[in-house]
């Protein structure tokens, strides 16, 4: 599983580089074309690996259900996102990946309720959650990297 912790912490990183790198402005503006904005989808992959990891293994999470309920799955970007929760976003991004590789170490994980993704795979155990949510986390990764390029596009940068 150390190939896929390094890979969390890889995407992870690349994440936190958009939020670090992009104006506030840019991050919340939704491109012509999609449906929500390049904070929105940094902000789910947070929210969703706790629900794939720790919900879904019967544990508490290890962040606000304010950023479950605010950027889960089939929920709508908020526009007026202040500065203080993009530094929040930034914090959550590294250090969950962090209590992840913790809680795994120490076998928090016992129990797991199977569950079959949107995206058709079927999750039996954590190792499967986080092999998917990698690929789940590389997805949106790219998304944002799409609106990046239409939103630079659009300004005539």
């Amino acid at each position: 599983m150390n190939y896929h912790f390094q890979a969390h912490r890889q995407v992870r990183k690349n994440l936190l580089g958009i939020l670090q790198n992009t104006s506030h402005e840019d991050l919340l503006l939704i491109p012509d074309g999609f449906n929500n904005n390049m904070y929105w989808n940094i902000a789910h992959t947070v929210a969703t690996q706790q629900l794939l990891h720790y919900y879904l293994s019967g544990n508490p999470f290890r962040i606000d259900k304010y950023w479950i309920e605010t950027y889960k799955k089939g929920t709508l970007p908020n526009l007026s996102v202040q500065k203080s929760e993009v530094e929040d976003l930034e914090f959550l991004l590294t250090e969950t990946s962090k209590i992840l590789m913790k809680d795994y170490d120490s076998d928090f994980f016992s129990d797991y309720t199977p569950y079959t993704t949107s995206f058709g795979m079927d999750l039996k155990s954590i190792q499967d959650a986080i092999i998917f949510n990698n690929m789940h986390e590389s997805l949106h990764y790219g998304y944002i990297m799409a609106q990046k390029r239409a939103i630079l596009g659009e300004s005539g940068r």
